[in-house]
């Protein structure tokens, strides 16, 4: 066999899942650290509450471009010269960032450290999916995971500049840790590739379908339900992802308890990203999804009556537990049924979708809380737009049942 090639759920493709997952902790940086800054910047250049989110705003527009961009690199030319590209561009996008004098150079240098933290999500879960069939939603899930440990790690790691009020020497501090870490892996990464050998003995497809059972309607419509599934989930997820340690600091908790239930939250979303992978594997990624949508509602919804300390951290981690293994799931779905040579893009598509649910959220909170000073009603701002999901996925279950019921038949 070629030296080139690595059997699919091999140890090495097994070896190579480890590297990417630790690539993405910390690579991913760039969409959390806005995060957390959040309330520093509101303070620092005197803005209202739904001005602070324009840095977060863009930098979840330069998220989901770059996943579709970057995603579509990897589909040409491999993950390599990707890795390198952002790398470079996350490096001195954070420099440039300590130079910001005001909330609009900030938000415009932010898109750029969104472009390249894509670069460690959706391509990374794209490029993993052709290493494995048997354990695909295993695989993919364990590499978005990455994305959720690295917002749970870094508060830890930068708070203490940030009770300083020194958010500029946090991004000093990141830029510092991913150019001694990034290259380190990049090359651990080796230039192997997937023995797709394993996929054609399994599914006689022409169009290089990872599946084979086709949903009875299109390509392109199952590529638009998804997105707009993902831009209606993810609006609902981002109240509690962007407001948290607002919301906190509102309620007389602090910033330090604000960003250490966001940590817990997504250290939950850790746990629930691989629970979520597993369970794909068991029981498929659609109904899966559903599950996940239903239990993202109910969660939310437990923010409107319990407010205390306590419970914002019990709530906070049941949301987490809820809502993290979602996304990947997304592309569990493009890997499954789709096909395989355009996964990258697809993938792309998909994670910028959710980046416009999670943009859209995170202001539209911010103006919700500014007319009503409370976030009650961006909370149920949010419960609304998951049903709207929800009832998405529902009807792609649907459509799976029925052509599952026609493979049956025939």
């Amino acid at each position: 066999m070629n030296n080139n090639l690595i059997d699919l759920d091999s140890r090495e493709a097994w070896f190579r899942l480890i590297i990417i997952f630790i690539m993405s902790v910390v690579g991913t940086a760039g969409m959390w650290s806005v995060v957390i800054i959040m309330p520093a910047i509101q303070s620092e250049f005197q803005l209202d509450r739904a001005a602070s989110t324009y840095p977060y705003v863009t930098t979840m527009l330069g998220y989901g471009i770059g996943n579709v961009i970057i995603g579509r690199m990897l589909d040409k030319i491999g993950i390599k010269k990707p890795i390198i590209f952002a790398l470079t561009l996350l490096i001195l996008s954070y420099l440039l960032s300590t130079l910001a004098t005001n909330v609009l150079w900030l938000s415009i240098i932010q898109f750029f450290l969104g472009f390249s933290a894509a670069a460690f999500f959706g391509p990374m879960m794209a490029d993993i999916s052709k290493f494995f069939y048997k354990r695909k939603g295993l695989a993919v899930s364990l590499v978005a995971s990455g994305q959720h440990l690295c917002g749970a790690i870094w508060p830890f790691l930068i708070k203490d500049f940030l009770l300083d009020g020194e958010w500029r020497h946090a991004h000093l501090f990141i830029a510092f840790v991913c150019s001694i870490i990034i290259p380190i892996l990049f090359f651990l990464i080796g230039n192997k590739k997937p023995n797709i050998e394993m996929n054609n003995n399994t599914e006689k497809k022409e169009e290089s379908v990872n599946s084979n059972l086709k949903l009875s309607i299109s390509n392109r419509n199952v590529q638009t339900l998804l997105m707009f599934a993902g831009v209606f989930c993810c609006i609902a997820m981002s109240m509690p992802q962007v407001h948290i340690v607002p919301l906190c600091i509102d309620s007389g908790f602090g910033l330090a308890v604000g960003t250490e239930i966001l940590s817990y939250m997504l250290f939950a979303a850790v746990t629930s990203r691989v629970l979520f992978g597993l369970l794909s594997d068991k029981i498929g990624p659609i109904q899966t999804l559903i599950l996940g949508s239903t239990l993202q509602a109910i969660s939310l919804s437990m923010f409107l009556p319990f407010d205390s300390q306590l419970s914002l951290y019990i709530v906070a981690v049941f949301f987490g537990l809820s809502q993290g293994g979602i996304v990947p799931i997304y592309a569990v779905i493009i890997s499954k049924f789709l096909p395989s040579n355009e996964v990258a893009e697809r993938v792309g598509l998909i994670i910028f979708a959710t980046v416009i649910g999670m943009s859209l959220g995170g202001w539209l909170s911010g103006e919700i809380y500014d007319y009503t000073n409370s976030y009650k009603l961006a909370f149920l701002n949010g419960i609304f737009w998951n049903v709207i999901n929800l009832s998405i996925m529902i009807y792609l279950y649907f459509l799976y049942m029925k052509s599952k019921n026609n493979m049956v038949e025939q």
